[in-house]
């Protein structure tokens, strides 16, 4: 989870090592680093806490568990941070405007990819990039995607979704090219051999 949440928080630009990123989700604080750092990593533990939950598991992946994932990660930045956008956005690096979404779409949306009759893990790189393509909230878009993304992978017991460190620059790169209209199957393809993480069953 440490790992996980570090990579995550490179995806940002928080600008932690490894061990400061440790620090913070150990005791809550560490120092010579901004309070929006802090805050940053800690919203990532409680979100990825929220998600490993037995009972959390055990539920759909749906809109609603979305929303309430967005709402931990902006936790302390937007007063409703789960609230989907309601105003245009723009995407930092990229000439693509994503349209202010429709609530009843989105919901369907989720529910269409979560049905596919496909492997854990597409259907978790689909629900991530729809999601972040989308900019369903104001901010925290991408963590919330690739949390909700381990939600289904994990319930599914297909591992973890994460980019690492070393792969967040081409990472970076491929999403703007999808986002301007690139074929979704290049950064699928990225994500799946180089962001899936499973885990080895040893006898």
């Amino acid at each position: 989870m440490k790992i996980n949440i570090y990579d995550q928080a490179v995806l940002e630009g928080v600008a932690t090592s490894f061990p400061q990123t440790e620090e913070i989700i150990e005791n809550g604080k560490v120092t010579g680093l901004t309070a929006t750092d802090v805050q940053k990593i800690l919203n990532l533990k409680h979100a990825w806490e929220f998600i490993l939950d037995r009972d959390v598991i055990a539920s759909h992946s749906d809109y609603y568990m979305l929303s309430y994932i967005a709402r931990l990660v902006n936790e302390g930045f937007f007063l409703e941070g789960g609230r989907i956008r309601a105003f245009p956005g723009i995407i930092g690096g990229s000439s693509y405007i994503p349209p202010i979404p429709n609530e009843s779409e989105v919901k369907d949306q989720i529910r269409e990819i979560t049905k596919e009759a496909d492997d854990a893990i597409n259907i978790a790189i689909k629900l991530c990039l729809y999601c972040m393509k989308t900019q369903i909230f104001l901010d925290g878009n991408k963590r919330a995607s690739v949390i909700f993304a381990n939600h289904y992978l994990i319930a599914h017991g297909g591992g973890f979704l994460v980019i690492p460190e070393r792969e967040v620059p081409e990472f970076k790169q491929l999403l703007v090219k999808y986002y301007e209209g690139e074929d979704v199957t290049v950064i699928a393809t990225f994500m799946k051999e180089r962001c899936w993480k499973t885990i080895e069953h040893h006898n």
